[in-house]
Order: C-alpha cells, then structure tokens, then sequence
C-alpha cells in the first residue's frame, strides 16, 4: 500500500526518533509498504517519519540513481552501481572524508533542491530487516543518501545545512508547503 508522504512543517519531521524491538507491530507489512511508497513517489531514500512514524527506520536504494544517471554521470561515484537495504535502529559512528557538495531534495519538501555539503564516508551501525547488526562504511551518493535519511531519524531536515540568508528566501515556499499549496504526482498529507 502506499503510504502519504508527511509535509514540511509536521512535528514528526522534527522529533528524534525511537528505538524498535523485533516485535514491532506489522514490520513487515510496514517495510513493503515503505519501499512501494518510495518507488511510487521517485525516491532513492525514505525515513519512517516521512511516513508519520517516529521509528529509527529508513530505506535506502541508489541503484536505480546510477541506473537512470546520464552518460557524462557513469564512473564519477565510488559507490556506483548503488546499493538497496534496510536501516533499523541506526547509529553513526563515523563521518569520513573531505565534505563535497551535492544537490538534495528531499519527499517531505517537494520542488526545492538545495546544494548540502556533507562528508564522503560514513560508518553506520544499524539492524538489517531480519534484525541482524552490521557496521558498515559506505561513500559516495549511497553515504550521502544515508546521512540524509538518518537526519530525517534525528529530527533533522536538509534545509537545516543551508546559509539562513538562503533559508529565508524560501520561507515563502517552505510555507505552501506546510499549507498544502502545492502539486506533487505523489499522496502527501499536510500539518493541520
């Protein structure tokens, strides 16, 4: 089924998110769910508070980032061709390598892209679908995509890493947002 993705201005978006147990109610259904709802709305990366959920759990899928890229694009990115899995519970334990810029949007903040610098390697330890725990390095676009959805975790939002002057300019357009005043090809479901 696929779930709404929750607007810019819910409280969800900005609250750090809870540890889940094995026993989760309807993990499974929910993780199905998720990954139906980030392929229908063209993401590569979707974070349980996206979908109204203050669990620590994101999807990540660059796959289809390198599959889809431009010819100009193939074998720029160490992590090519991308990598799909499950994060629960996740924690950073290391953030590596010289910051770069990228240009990030983000499912709850349709129609604005920003250029985010972040590192290029991050240690992650987190639970595979199957609660298995791994610690893994990633970089390029997948470490990015990663660090982007366990912000989203962490109550964090990517307009957070641009200049304020910059922030203040999209004030206007933050605020359709959060009021519903804007079109997607995908279901949202605005702050009241």
């Amino acid at each position: 089924m696929i779930l709404p993705i929750v607007a810019y201005g819910a409280p969800v978006l900005r609250t750090k998110a809870k540890d889940i147990t094995p026993d989760y109610p309807n993990l499974e259904k929910l993780l199905a769910d998720m990954w139906e709802t980030l392929y229908a709305s063209n993401g590569v990366g979707l974070a349980a508070p996206q979908v109204n959920k203050d669990i620590r759990l994101f999807l990540v899928d660059s796959l289809q980032l390198f599959a889809n890229q431009e010819e100009e694009d193939k074998g720029k990115y160490p992590d090519e061709p991308g990598f799909k899995k499950v994060f629960i519970n996740a924690q950073i334990k290391e953030l590596n390598g010289e910051p770069w810029n990228y240009n990030e949007g983000c499912l709850s903040i349709p129609k604005i892209r920003e250029d985010v610098m972040r590192p290029a390697t991050v240690t992650i330890h987190y639970a595979d679908e199957n609660f298995n725990y791994h610690t893994d390095t990633f970089t390029g676009l997948t470490a990015r995509i990663i660090q982007h959805e366990y912000d989203h975790i962490e109550g964090k939002l990517f307009i957070d890493y641009i200049k304020p002057f910059r922030r203040k300019l999209l004030q206007g357009k933050l605020s359709d947002i959060t009021k519903g005043k804007i079109k997607v090809d995908y279901k949202m479901t605005f702050p009241k």
